[in-house]
């Protein structure tokens, strides 16, 4: 599989994370399971409100408790368990071997210090260096990430930057550390299609100039095709497939994700097609239905997916999904179509 390695460097297993509000329990992350090689991009990919960030959130111990809690699972890290550590011995691993970059830099950059301030206090923080090497080091990351004049962008504030500069700048401290883990957390939302298509690919060469593994999230199969090696759909709060990306976009197995695939325009095709929105939207999670939460949407649904939620079972090497026909997908009896 493009040369990744086979030993897992993460694993994620039956983790659930509940937040309780006035309104009700919200299972927004519901028994995930999964785990990341090293060398390797995963793809996590679903609608808004899937639990794709809660659970990268979770992962680097950054749910606020209350009201949110982690109700069961375990996060294996080199070998330990992350969520039997303690927030405050988590810093040891956030930031330093499990880096995050978030959605909107404007938010998660400090508006009071400069980038080349933030960047420094980033190495300082896990590196037992200078403040002078560090600085070195800075300017070394900018260099990386494509930003020119670094000596006076250091000195910028983050208000200064444009957003794609911005999202570079955030690369730059996610990287400082050289972490085994990057998570990627939909980094191009708000950018316009040019600067989202530089920083992919600048992710992808940081990818495999430091053989780090990437987690990258996002609702876009398109990105997911031409960068990741395998992929985690989830709906719900819940994993409803995970396989090869070769599998999810030539052998889908779950009607969920021929709706996300159905939904992509095509634009190489000669004859021109509406896209096939999936219809109606997704359940809440205080108020989850009995059965497969994607039943309500799905076409397929015959009564036992209405009683009952189907486990995850391995149909084939690698190729999990949680569907009760799957195998009628497999076997051609049931159309994709």
């Amino acid at each position: 599989m493009n040369n990744i390695l086979e030993e897992k460097i993460l694993e994620v297993k039956n983790l659930k994370t509940y937040f309780y509000t006035d309104g009700g329990v919200v299972k927004a992350v519901d028994g995930v399971n999964f785990d990341l090689k090293m060398g390797e991009t995963l793809g996590i990919v679903g609608e808004t409100g899937s639990g794709k960030s809660i659970t990268a959130l979770t992962i680097l111990g950054l749910i606020p408790i209350p009201p949110g809690r982690i109700e069961s699972g375990e996060i294996i890290f080199e070998g330990q368990d992350l969520l039997k550590y303690k927030i405050s011995n988590l810093k040891h691993f956030r930031g330093n071997k499990i880096s995050m970059i978030f959605q909107d830099p404007m938010t998660s950059l400090n508006p009071v210090f400069t980038i080349g301030y933030q960047i420094i206090e980033s190495i300082l923080a896990h590196q037992n260096v200078t403040k002078k090497q560090a600085y070195a080091q800075a300017l070394e990351l900018l260099d990386m990430v494509g930003i020119s004049d670094r000596k006076k962008r250091m000195k910028s504030y983050p208000h200064e930057f444009s957003g794609g500069m911005r999202q570079r700048a955030m690369i730059a401290m996610a990287i400082a550390n050289s972490p085994s883990i990057l998570i990627a957390d939909e980094p191009t939302t708000a950018l316009d299609v040019t600067i989202q298509a530089q920083i992919l690919e600048l992710l992808d060469t940081l990818k495999k100039k430091t053989n780090s593994s990437v987690i990258l999230i996002t609702h876009d199969l398109g990105v997911i095709a031409k960068y990741a090696e395998r992929v985690m759909v989830m709906y719900a709060g819940k994993p409803v497939e995970f396989a090869s990306v070769d599998d999810i976009f030539y052998k889908p197995l779950h009607p969920y994700t021929l709706g996300l695939i159905g939904s992509i325009s095509k634009l190489n095709e000669e004859k021109k097609e509406r896209l096939k929105p999936i219809k109606g939207a997704p359940p809440s999670l205080i108020d989850l239905p009995k059965g497969c939460t994607f039943a309500s949407r799905c076409k397929f649904a015959v009564k036992k997916c209405k009683e009952n939620f189907p486990p995850a079972i391995e149909e084939e090497t690698g190729h999990f999904t949680a569907c009760f026909r799957a195998k009628e997908f497999m076997d051609g009896s049931l159309s994709r179509d």
